[in-house]
C-alpha cells in the first residue's frame, strides 16, 4: 500500500465563480507542483472539462475523478464522480434535464467558458450553472449509484449550501460514500457536535475556485494505486485501503 494525497473538489473556469486562471492546463501544472496524486474535477452542476483535464493529467501521472458539484432543489452542494466518460456523458445528460433555464448574467455572475488545451474558448454555456436542479438529494444519491458513482455531500459544516445549513441535520439512511468538511474544521470538533456520524468517512479538499488553491488542502488515501475503483474501496475502508485524517 501507498500513501496518496487526494483533493477532491477544484473549479474550472467554467464555473461562472471559477477564476479565469482555472484552465485545465494551469490546474494540472498546479497540481503536479502540489504533489497531488488524484483531483476531483467538480464545477457547478457540469462535467464539461473533466475529459480533457484527464487526458492533460495522465501526462503527470495524476488521477482525475471526472464529475461536478451538483445544488439539489435543497440548495446542497454534492460532490459526484464517475468512472468512464460513458458514464459521465448520461449524467451530463441528466444534468441538462433538470437545470433550469435561467440565463447566465456574465456581468454578475461570472462566465461559464469551455476551453481546449491551448486555452481557446470553445463555448459558452448559456444557463446559470449554480442553479439548484430540480432534483432532490435523495433523487440525484440515486441517480449516481444506478450509475456506480462516487456521492460525496461538499463541506457539511458550511452555514450555507449544506446538506446540514439546509436540513438541519444528514439524514442517517442517506447513502453516501463520504463526507467533506473544511480546511476550518476538525473532524474531532464537528463528531462532538455530530455524533451520530462516528462511522461516516470523511475528507478535506481545497475546494479551489483561484490557481493558488489547488491542491492546498487534501486527504490523504491508502491505497494499491491512484485509480477511481481504488479510490471507491479506500472511501469503505475495504481490504486495507482506507482514509487518514
Amino acid at each position: 500500500m501507498k500513501t496518496f494525497r487526494v483533493d477532491l473538489h477544484t473549479h474550472t473556469v467554467l464555473s461562472p465563480c471559477g477564476d479565469l486562471e482555472m484552465s485545465p492546463v494551469n490546474i494540472v501544472e498546479k497540481a503536479k507542483e502540489r504533489g497531488i496524486d488524484v483531483l476531483g474535477i467538480s464545477d457547478h452542476n457540469s462535467t464539461l472539462h473533466a475529459p480533457l483535464i484527464k487526458k492533460l493529467a495522465a501526462k503527470e501521472n495524476i488521477e482525475i475523478m471526472m464529475g461536478a458539484e451538483v445544488t439539489t432543489k435543497e440548495e446542497v452542494h454534492c460532490l459526484c464522480f464517475f468512472e468512464t466518460e460513458e458514464k459521465l456523458v448520461v449524467f451530463q445528460k441528466y444534468l441538462d434535464k433538470h437545470l433550469p433555464h435561467i440565463a447566465n448574467d456574465s456581468d454578475k455572475f461570472g462566465y461559464q467558458v469551455v476551453v481546449n488545451e491551448e486555452e481557446e474558448i470553445l463555448n459558452e454555456v448559456e444557463w446559470l450553472l449554480i442553479s439548484g436542479i430540480n432534483q432532490s438529494i435523495d433523487q440525484l444519491e440515486k441517480k449516481v449509484h444506478e450509475l456506480d458513482g462516487l456521492f460525496i455531500p461538499a463541506h457539511v459544516n458550511k452555514m450555507q449550501d449544506s446538506i446540514i445549513s439546509q436540513l438541519g441535520f444528514i439524514p442517517i439512511d442517506l447513502n453516501v460514500d463520504a463526507l467533506e468538511l473544511t480546511r476550518h474544521i476538525s473532524k474531532e470538533a464537528f463528531l462532538k457536535k455530530n455524533a451520530y456520524l462516528k462511522n461516516k468517512t470523511f475528507i478535506k479538499s481545497s475546494d479551489a475556485h483561484c490557481i493558488d488553491l489547488v491542491g492546498e488542502v487534501y486527504t490523504e488515501f491508502i491505497m494499491k494505486e491512484a485509480n477511481f475503483n481504488e479510490v471507491k474501496m479506500a472511501l469503505r475502508n475495504q481490504e486495507g485501503r482506507k482514509v487518514n485524517f
